[in-house]
């Protein structure tokens, strides 16, 4: 038995139907469908060997390479299996993506339904686990890190009670180690620390991870040039990685034989390689038609921005063209943020480059405009309550997200959470919710459910399995509108 286990909740230990569309799930609350019925269609539990797990999250998966690196006794488990690992264990870590969701969207559809999410739940039988509490009595370490780390700040009764000893927040390729080390040497671990910058790894000292990542989830680069106030991600160095690293890593996925696909990484995918805010076509190319022909399925991007898309529509066109020759679709999430020119000149001024900040939302229904016409289809996000938000920025909105009505997307309304450079402000609540705010919530429920049926009949329609499932989808979705139409509706205001 292994030393060190590495584990993460339920919610994340799924591939989601191979589709990471149907992982926006997790956030939502326990709700009309029995759970044993909604887990299988939003969060079916991974395949597993003896309670090991065919594949795990990426930065899980980067954590235990470098361990591995550095010469530890690992081993990653599946969450419903711990209490077969953890009798000899001496140190438990385990990945977070939003333990008690408090990330933007479970605290929009907490606020909105008044209950906790899935995800939360989740992480809270985690924790909960008999076997874990037994262990920790004979001295059982519980180290924990990924992007949900910063959640803990806001409840240390919770890391009380059970009794959590370390919290990393940040890239910790070159801190990781050292925690172990101390942990399994008994020497005393801080309870909460932050990575510096100066502390975050370069290029050559960040591991190829050496197990299969869930859904072929592979990093091109780290960080982002964009600047955008409210974004964790830009408070770090902007690094791509060599073509040769990436391809490393989607082999290794690709001859594994436990995983299909490929999702390429990024704050922005369409700008790997590039050193400004303008595409790198050479690299692009060179990176898809690799993934073309080394992947045993089809692609996905996890973020794009619309700024990239917009200004080079033919490389657009090129890379959509090598992509849909395995496949109908694809997807990425795209954030829109505001339909108001004046709060994207104060909060994201850089997020329009190379345009100007005041052409954002001409910029974003140009790139809706591409991304529809070439089988992308977007999750997009906005963002309600953000700080110095007048009407006339939500009615700007409002009217930005009427003129996407025939872009063949989803776009989710998020709540304010204060993170990036605004990491000092108010969080937005439910009882600030004007009558233009819940025009504007209920103008996107409107949205996503027109395309729901579109997007599901693209989603399945290569699987044999994809008729019965897409009807169940369906079904929930008719339910699920049914329930919102519920809910008080504001009156439509003119702007």
């Amino acid at each position: 038995m292994a030393d060190i286990l590495l584990t993460a909740d339920r919610t994340l230990m799924s591939n989601y139907h191979n589709n990471e569309f149907l992982g926006f799930g997790t956030c939502a609350p326990p709700n009309f469908l029995p759970e044993w019925f909604y887990s299988f269609l939003f969060f079916p539990p991974i395949k597993e060997s003896k309670g090991i797990p065919a594949a795990a999250p990426y930065g899980l998966r980067k954590i235990e390479a470098q361990l591995l690196k550095e010469g530890f006794d690992v081993a990653t488990v599946s969450p419903d299996h711990i209490e077969d690992y953890i009798t000899s264990a001496k140190v438990l870590g385990i990945h977070t993506m939003d333990p008690f969701g408090l990330g933007p969207a479970s605290t929009t559809l907490a606020a909105i339904f008044k209950k906790e999410p899935y995800l939360a739940k989740y992480f809270q039988i985690l924790l909960g686990n008999p076997a874990i509490k037994k262990a920790k009595k004979r001295g059982l370490k519980i180290i924990i890190g990924g992007p949900g780390a910063w959640q803990f700040r806001y409840r240390q009764k919770f890391v009380e009670k059970h009794e959590i000893d370390c919290i990393v927040e940040g890239e910790a390729e070159k801190v990781i180690g050292k925690f172990f080390r101390d942990a399994l040497e008994g020497t005393d671990l801080p309870k909460y620390y932050e990575v510096s910058v100066s502390e975050a790894p370069a290029l050559e000292e960040i591991p190829d991870i050496v197990n299969p990542s869930i859904n072929g989830l592979v990093e091109i680069g780290r960080g982002c040039c964009r600047g955008c106030e409210f974004c964790n991600v830009t408070l770090r160095p902007l690094r791509w990685y060599p073509l040769e690293k990436i391809k490393r890593e989607i082999t290794l996925n690709a001859t594994s034989g436990k995983v299909s696909g490929c999702c390429l990484h990024a704050e922005d995918v369409m700008l790997y390689g590039s050193r400004n805010t303008k595409p790198n076509e050479e690299k692009l190319i060179k990176l898809h038609e690799f993934v073309v022909k080394s992947n045993n399925g089809g692609i996905s991007w996890s973020h794009c921005s619309l700024a990239a898309v917009a200004s080079n529509p033919k490389l657009f066109a090129k890379l959509s063209e090598i992509i849909l020759q395995k496949q109908v679709w694809w997807g990425a999430e795209i954030g829109i943020e505001t339909g108001s020119r004046e709060l994207a000149k104060k909060i994201m001024p850089a997020k329009a480059h190379p345009f100007k900040a005041e052409e954002w939302p001409e910029v974003v229904k140009t790139g809706m405009g591409l991304m529809h016409d070439n089988k992308l289809v977007p999750a997009c996000t906005l963002i309600v309550g953000l700080p110095e938000e007048t009407d006339d920025d939500i009615i700007r909105t409002i009217e930005l997200v009427d003129d996407l009505k025939h872009v063949r997307s989803l776009i989710v309304p998020l709540f304010f959470v204060p993170l990036g450079r605004l990491k000092q402000r108010d969080w937005f609540k439910r009882a600030e919710l004007t009558d233009l705010h819940k025009q504007l919530l209920f103008q996107c429920v409107e949205h996503d459910f027109r395309w729901v049926d579109d997007l599901l009949d693209l989603s399945f329609r290569d699987k044999w399995y994809g008729r019965f499932l897409r009807e169940f989808y369906r079904g929930f979705a008719g339910i699920a509108k049914r329930k919102v139409r519920q809910i008080e509706q504001p009156p439509v205001l003119n702007g």
